[in-house]
């Protein structure tokens, strides 16, 4: 199955630009900003990689990615990622990207967005990978702070389509983001975001209902809720998971167990993806040979996977 995976077209749609940064670009990186790491080696870092949930994840993400100085370590980060895609024939993208992560470090928003927008612009010329960038608000923070950021990202109208919703689920619901997700929809931005990870299906009702969500990134526990699992089927609202991320995150004990195929015979749009690819051990190819060793996935099936990610696309 390997050959004819690496070789069919495919797409992505849920992809954290700086969970592609490989450890050895982030010392590169770090050598380059003259920036003092906590680890002596690239094996010492990929052996800080064992994460009991989100959160550990998410610590050791936000430390790597300060690294990120400059407009051209955001160009150097991204091109790297579509190299990858160009290796795996994934011929559209669409990630995310957290300007937060970088403005509350003082990086300028302007170096951030125009050295991801250049790349992409690249990747669009120089390999016809094409592209749309989706702009996350950091869920942890408040809404205030989105608002910040919103009205940070508006002069760049232009460079993304959509804005989203990541980092810390429990404890953030979505509807503390309504607000700021519709003056995003007021400016014509589409909306999605991270529900039903670690948050429960009430998350995805939430997204769904409040934030007017188009697409669902993650929601693997809709499962748990047959009322929603109805409502995903008939309006055919897509699931972006990212079977690799739910395992070394512990959202499933092991691939074994997890419930991407239950989902797709029930009648879901789910996807495949790769979330945060350098801290999760693969980018989109491995995810899908993930499921054929862990689940049994048929060819069959990997090509439902498959059409369901081109057909999710939202831009064309």
């Amino acid at each position: 199955m390997k050959k004819w995976l690496a070789e069919i077209p495919k797409a992505e749609l849920h992809l954290h630009l700086e969970g592609s940064l490989e450890p050895e670009m982030l010392f590169r990186l770090a050598g380059r900003n003259h920036i003092r790491l906590p680890w002596d080696s690239v094996e010492s870092l990929r052996q800080a990689y064992a994460f009991n949930n989100l959160q550990e994840f998410l610590d050791l993400y936000y430390q790597g990615a300060a690294v990120l100085q400059t407009e051209q370590d955001f160009y150097d980060l991204t091109w790297a990622y579509l190299l990858k895609c160009q290796e795996q024939n994934v011929v559209h993208t669409e990630p995310f990207f957290d300007p937060q992560t970088h403005t509350a470090r003082g990086i300028p928003f302007e170096a951030v967005i125009t050295g991801i927008s250049a790349a992409l612009m690249d990747g669009r010329r120089l390999l016809g990978i094409h592209s749309g960038l989706i702009l996350c608000f950091l869920r942890h923070l408040s809404e205030e702070e989105a608002f910040t950021t919103l009205q940070q990202a508006l002069p760049y109208r232009d460079a993304f389509f959509a804005v989203g919703l990541d980092s810390s689920e429990v404890g953030h619901p979505p509807g503390k983001f309504r607000r700021v997700f519709a003056s995003a929809r007021a400016e014509g931005l589409k909306a999605v975001a991270h529900a039903g990870e670690e948050g429960s299906p009430e998350y995805i009702w939430e997204a769904l209902d409040l934030l007017k969500i188009v697409r669902v990134d993650h929601g693997v526990r809709a499962i748990e809720d047959p009322k929603l699992i109805d409502r995903l089927v008939e309006e055919q609202i897509p699931l972006t998971v990212c079977p690799l991320s739910n395992i070394r995150l512990q959202v499933f004990r092991d691939m074994h167990q997890h419930n991407i195929l239950q989902l797709l015979d029930k009648g879901v749009k789910v996807t495949v993806n790769s979330d945060d690819p350098a801290y999760f051990g693969g980018y989109l190819l491995e995810n899908f040979q993930a499921l054929q060793e862990g689940l049994g996935m048929t060819d069959r099936q990997a090509l439902r996977l498959i059409n369901n990610g081109l057909e999710a696309r939202l831009v064309s």
